[in-house]
């Protein structure tokens, strides 16, 4: 069987893909980036893009010997570039047209729990646009409706692994909202199912977990199956997570915004039962997620994950307050008596000192600023020994000052070092 993949490059299709391929079936990629297919399991790519391609004759052609569609295609967030109505409506709609035409035999869509008549978020009624029209075509078609899908490299891990690794763990108000997150594996497993055989044809199919979990249950499930102690929780009122979601379409990164928490609220549950067919089993609970063998990696990277930008915090604080004190909150004919000291001529010192405070102000203010920072860290390195050589040259007794200033550029170099091999790459090339 020919399975036509869209989306095959995320984080869900690039793992269908494999299974597909795994069970023998020959499996062709659609991408909008078609350089991009060379770490995936595709028999064959193609190029497509749902944010030009919107018309049924776009697609005919890639349809040709196909006997099964899958769009996975989707995006949490609009972006520049990226739209709900053209990415999750007038694309996969186009597609699926072309689907009659072509008399694809099967057609899996994709779509979200909360895609329903309750809908209220432009991801969710965008998500319910494209199920309904698919629902109607005359087609052997199935809408499937994953709950929160928890897998390595998701989204959703990265943000629960990271909560529940915290020593405190903040909750939205109570820690009430319902989730029921599904692993990826038995999410995978559902849709080789789906695909493989003629079941729930016409319907929308909920893909959960076990059973409902408040959030503060579901980060109890997590740090059990980390090995950790029950959390410590610390309730963040309801207004100010409103008002930080209210920020969170200015930033590129940000999983909470007015949107991701009204869903959030809402709640993502349903019955467990089609999955349990699909699965001819349980799904895995969420203490189970994290298996014995990864546990020590997961719980590293997510520790990680809020580690790097506190020490990255106290590196860019430090420079940033390095860079004040020069500039008058210590005495500057203090100062420039150092900067006499080192050897430097007195009409240049107070030039010297400023650019210099300049500087550090600069670095402290880009490590906080650039996304790509490991030019930046080599440049502060660079610096902080060319201080230290110098001192120690002309001022040998600060190694003995009973505040330990040189001593402590050790501490400071290694965690430049540190942050130099683990925060030196932008976001995209790290996960």
């Amino acid at each position: 069987m020919r399975v036509l993949i869209t989306g095959a490059s995320g984080f869900i299709g690039s793992r269908l893909a494999v299974a597909l391929r795994e069970q023998g079936h020959g499996v062709v990629c659609v991408l909008r980036h078609p350089a991009t297919a060379s770490t995936l399991a595709c028999e064959r790519v193609l190029q497509g893009d749902f944010a030009r391609d919107q018309r049924a004759g776009d697609w005919r052609p890639r349809l040709a010997g196909i006997d099964v569609v899958v769009n996975a295609a989707g995006i949490l967030h609009e972006r520049r570039g990226q739209h709900f109505d053209d990415l999750h409506v007038r694309g996969p709609c186009a597609l699926f047209e072309a689907c009659v035409d072509a008399r694809v035999r099967r057609v899996v869509q994709l779509s979200a729990l909360g895609a329903d008549v309750a809908a209220s978020s432009r991801y969710h009624l965008s998500k319910k646009a494209a199920d309904d029209f698919l629902l109607r075509l005359p087609l052997d078609a199935v809408v499937v409706q994953p709950s929160l899908v928890y897998g390595p490299g998701g989204a959703s891990a990265r943000l629960f692994t990271l909560l529940a690794s915290l020593p405190l763990v903040p909750l939205p108000g109570r820690g009430a909202q319902e989730v029921q997150p599904i692993y990826i594996d038995d999410l995978v497993a559902a849709l080789l199912a789906l695909v493989q055989g003629k079941a729930l044809r016409g319907q929308r199919v909920p893909l959960v977990g076990p059973r409902p979990l408040a959030l503060h249950e579901l980060l109890d499930e997590l740090r059990v199956g980390f090995g950790l102690p029950r959390a410590r929780f610390v309730r963040v009122p309801i207004g100010l997570v409103r008002l930080a979601a209210a920020f969170g379409a200015w930033c590129a990164h940000c999983l909470l915004d007015r949107e991701a928490l009204a869903m959030l609220e809402r709640g993502n549950t349903a019955s467990a039962r089609a999955t349990e067919l699909l699965l001819r089993r349980a799904p895995r609970a969420p203490r189970q997620f994290i298996g014995a063998d990864e546990r020590d990696a997961v719980l590293t990277a997510a520790r990680l994950a809020w580690l790097l930008p506190l020490l990255r915090g106290a590196v860019a604080l430090l420079w940033i307050g390095t860079a004040l004190v020069s500039f008058g909150l210590y005495p500057v004919a203090d100062s420039i008596g150092l900067l006499l000291r080192l050897g430097v001529p007195a009409g240049l010192a107070p030039t010297l000192l400023y650019a210099a405070a300049a500087l550090d102000l600069g670095f402290g203010i880009a490590t906080l600023a650039l996304a790509r920072r490991r030019a930046l860290y080599l440049a502060q390195l660079a610096l902080l020994l060319f201080y230290s050589a110098v001192i120690a040259w002309r001022l040998p007794e600060f190694w003995l000052h009973p505040f330990g200033p040189m001593l402590k550029n050790l501490p400071l170099a290694a965690a430049i070092v540190l942050l130099l091999v683990l925060d030196g790459a932008p976001r995209e090339e790290r996960s």
